[in-house]
């Protein structure tokens, strides 16, 4: 059985909350770099905590913090425990701009589709998200982004699609490599890439029947797919 066959009750409505975050997250994962390690693991922004339940599953985990600020904990600890990983997967509720976590205390933190809504600031990922990840340990991030800047027709169709500050959150992989060096510097190695996943994980949301779903297929089949990707980014802290 491959990974995502596994994971196919979960690709609908109830579930997705957006294009699906499995292909996003398998990607992020087959395309890191050799020498990330996962044993203690932050899932940032997990929604249901299904990306926790992979990371779990897929990885050389041993723990895996399924924090968010949306979803309760007690009803994600009920998901957890259904899939019987109630010993590896700790549900916690909280804001990403405040964690009560010890300093360098991932091996990794891993965020799916979340990073965007809160993180396009500068000072966001130096000051609030890197201290938590150990020396040598890694912050994985995937994120809807943009081809490049849209113009004339495809411009009035996007803010029409992403609607008011919302089209504040879609950047290049060019402008995410920016932030985070001008943050970082010397104390990390940043790699961004292009995902590949767009066309499925897009595919995936639309066949969930989710009425955002229906109406997102609109607007990608007028020209909106010309100039959305997903963006992944690998950041290692020396």
């Amino acid at each position: 059985m491959s990974n995502m066959e596994k994971y196919r009750q979960y690709f609908t409505k109830d579930y997705l909350m957006g294009p699906n975050s499995f292909r996003l997250l398998d990607e992020l994962i087959r395309r890191k770099p050799s020498d990330v390690r996962f044993h203690r693991t932050l899932d940032l922004g997990c929604g249901f905590a299904l990306t926790s339940f992979f990371i779990a599953n897929e990885t050389d985990a041993d723990y895996v913090y399924a924090y968010d600020l949306w979803i309760p904990a007690t009803e994600n600890y009920r998901r957890i425990r259904d899939n019987h990983l109630e010993d590896r997967v700790i549900p916690i509720h909280g804001d990403a701009m405040n964690m009560p976590f010890a300093q360098a205390y991932f091996d990794a933190i891993v965020s799916v589709d979340a990073y965007h809504y809160f993180g396009c600031k500068k000072g966001v990922f130096a000051e609030k998200i890197l201290p938590f990840v150990k020396s040598d340990g890694y912050v994985m991030i995937a994120v809807p982004g943009l081809k490049e800047q849209p113009q004339g027709n495809l411009k009035q169709l996007f803010e029409m699609w992403a609607e008011g500050d919302d089209t504040q959150l879609f950047k290049t992989a060019a402008w995410w490599e920016d932030l985070l060096k001008s943050e970082c510097g010397e104390k990390c190695d940043i790699t961004v890439k292009e995902a590949e996943c767009f066309d499925i994980a897009w595919q995936e949301w639309f066949d969930s029947g989710h009425e955002y779903g229906i109406r997102d297929r609109e607007f990608l089949q007028k020209g909106l797919d010309r100039i959305l990707n997903f963006v992944l980014i690998y950041v290692r802290k020396n």
